[in-house]
């Protein structure tokens, strides 16, 4: 068997690189000439069996390194111009011939035309998205983003952007020159390896190579989750194969590229499949060579850029699969009239699926009938501003990711806000213990709720929680017979730590303090770009911002006097005692992102200096 297939393998090598054929061999007819069907089906019949040739000595190459360097030797056949081609140059030949893709059918074209835009699209809506490309900024200040400078695309530039900031901050070692697969760890299956790791704010020192391989590992961590973790379907431009070849470099790529894409448009379902072309990738490492050679065309403002992008994530999940995710698939996924990104597009990006909502799971509405949300655990979040409005519920899910970062959505933009420590996930830690602590006190509380325990139960109280109050302070809670929570809460509160009390030596009292940034890709004039004496047009770039972010706990000194002064059960009339907090609390201010920050944690005080963070 293995004979016949190395049989059928130089074979169809061979009829790959005939010079002479029965019929010429050639994608167009030459001098206006229709192409037979027999040249046509016989021309067909060579590049499938050279593409199954290119896998199989994929797969051989794979399992014995030596395998094709024997066969290179010792195997050579004669191209056109009659000079001996060798087993490795037919390989890049039939590469060559895989890597260009395979043509969209006219009604596959068409259904995902219909379902990413709809048939009523506008043709200002297909130039959002067609004239957007995918570049980063050339500011210093904000070099570490992806530049938006039309409308519309937000959507699918801030999520990218998201998984980019993960690389660049918490997987700098995967930006070298290591392929994917050859790690220390898979795309899907990464530890926590950086934890605890507060990266710099210093964002002008990552190189371009940097920024692009961080781009790049983005999109085939996004794709294979679209494909199950198990594929990737690339697209690619047709116009790109056909027009730039290997050997050229820098400006003369770039021009040959623009001079490739002179003209092009996108208007009707036909355009896509005149030039889209897929490739299917089951290694991360030859999908990421992939898309790091198609790079170039991503990057150019008039290249089809975001629409590119778009029309990747819809084949390694599958277009039937992608509208069985939908609620409503009747619905275009770029909504009308202004061209914005739908949620489904954001979720298909965060998590793999199409859904349409953002609470945790599904939502039985009874008669069979249910609402699709996020299905697991995923690595980069969203916030959004809707939630504050009481307009939606965002699950823990997509609050609580692996990783410190955040979409957030408007009503209609999309930005991202992120950490460089994973310890702003962290719960706070005296609220924890709080509500150990009440649990256990609730439990034993037989009173209805009234908010006692008898002295028995006190005492099972404080086993469960190792509280270990002095006998003296024992005694005087213990002294009428029972026991209120609000005595105990005050008693907690002036026990140390180390007792099992909620007394913080750091004078924070709970409260804590870290810092978050937040990035807005759409290209504004910047109060440090105003016009300028001499008339100079003001600086266009995007908005990055610092905020410094505290939280009070659930609970905070003044309410617990409050709380205490107001109620009738506090036998005695003992005085309470105030905790001082040393750590002054910063004057607060206010913009629509706070509000969105506040559904991730709640009553946090953020301030700035500058301009106020936009999410529009």
């Amino acid at each position: 068997m293995a004979d016949r297939e190395d049989e059928d393998l130089q074979m169809a090598l061979r009829m790959s690189l005939q010079g002479s054929p029965p019929e010429p061999k050639r994608s167009k007819p030459r001098d206006g000439a229709e192409e037979s069907q027999e040249a046509s089906n016989r021309r067909l019949q060579r590049e499938l069996m050279a593409a199954a040739a290119e896998k199989r000595i994929r797969a051989a190459e794979s399992k014995s390194p030596s395998l094709i360097p024997r066969v290179e030797a010792s195997n050579k056949s004669v191209g056109a111009s009659g000079v001996p081609v060798t087993m490795a140059e037919a390989l890049r030949t039939a590469e060559r011939k895989v890597l260009s893709g395979e043509e969209l059918s006219p009604e596959m074209a068409n259904q995902l035309f219909t379902m990413v835009f709809g048939s009523g699209v506008s043709k200002g809506i297909l130039a959002q998205w067609s004239n957007q490309g995918i570049r980063f900024s050339s500011d210093p200040d904000t070099c570490l983003g992806l530049v938006q400078h039309e409308g519309g695309p937000c959507g699918v530039l801030a999520t990218l952007q998201a998984f980019v900031l993960k690389y660049l901050i918490f997987f700098p070692q995967d930006l070298g020159h290591v392929s994917p697969n050859k790690g220390s760890h898979s795309l899907g299956q990464r530890g926590v390896l950086q934890s605890s790791r507060a990266a710099t704010d210093n964002f002008a020192y990552i190189t371009d190579e940097r920024k692009s391989r961080a781009l790049v590992l983005s999109m085939v961590e996004i794709l294979f989750a679209c494909g199950n973790k198990k594929r990737a379907v690339v697209s690619t431009l047709s116009v790109f194969s056909d027009h730039i070849k290997d050997g050229f470099e820098g400006g003369l790529k770039n021009e040959m590229i623009a001079k490739a894409l002179e003209g092009f448009s996108l208007e009707s379902s036909s355009d896509l499949q005149k030039v889209l072309r897929v490739s299917t990738y089951t290694s991360q490492a030859a999908a990421f060579d992939r898309l790091m050679a198609d790079l170039p065309v991503f990057e150019r403002k008039l290249a089809w850029g975001q629409c590119y992008s778009l029309f990747l994530l819809y084949f390694p999940r599958g277009l039937e699969s992608i509208q069985a995710d939908r609620d409503d698939p009747s619905l275009p996924l770029v909504t009308a009239p202004f061209g914005h990104a739908s949620q489904e597009i954001v979720n298909l990006l965060l998590c793999g699926q199409a859904v349409p909502n953002v609470f945790d799971g599904r939502m039985d509405l009874g008669g069979g009938m249910s609402l699709k949300g996020i299905p697991t655990g995923v690595e980069i979040g969203f916030l959004t501003l809707l939630e504050s409005l009481n307009f939606c519920k965002v699950g823990q899910y997509l609050k609580c990711p692996k990783w410190p970062i955040w979409v957030v959505g408007s009503e209609s933009h999309y930005t991202v806000l992120f950490a460089l420590n994973t310890s702003v996930q962290e719960e706070n830690e005296l609220e924890e213990r709080e509500v150990k602590i009440r649990k256990a006190f609730d439990a034993q509380d037989q009173s209805g709720g009234g908010g006692f325990i008898s002295v028995e139960g006190f005492q099972l109280v404080l086993q469960e929680t190792n509280v270990n109050f002095p006998p003296e302070k024992l005694d005087n809670l213990c002294g009428s017979g029972f026991i209120v929570w609000s005595d105990f809460w005050q008693a907690l509160l002036e026990l140390d730590k180390s007792f099992g009390g909620l007394k913080d030596p750091s004078g924070m009292m709970g409260k804590r303090q870290f810092d978050l940034f937040h990035f807005n890709g759409i290209a504004k004039s910047v109060s440090s770009g105003n016009v300028t004496a001499e008339g100079e047009i003001p600086l266009q770039r995007p908005r990055l911002c610092k905020l410094s972010v505290l939280v009070p706990p659930k609970w905070t000194q003044e309410e617990f006097l409050a709380d205490v002064s107001s109620s009738s059960s506090n036998p005695g009339g003992r005085d309470v005692v105030a905790i001082e907090v040393n750590q002054p609390t910063p004057p607060p201010q206010h913009a629509p992102l706070v509000d969105c920050i506040r559904t991730r944690w709640p009553r946090a005080v953020c301030c700035w200096v500058g301009d106020a963070p936009s999410i529009v």
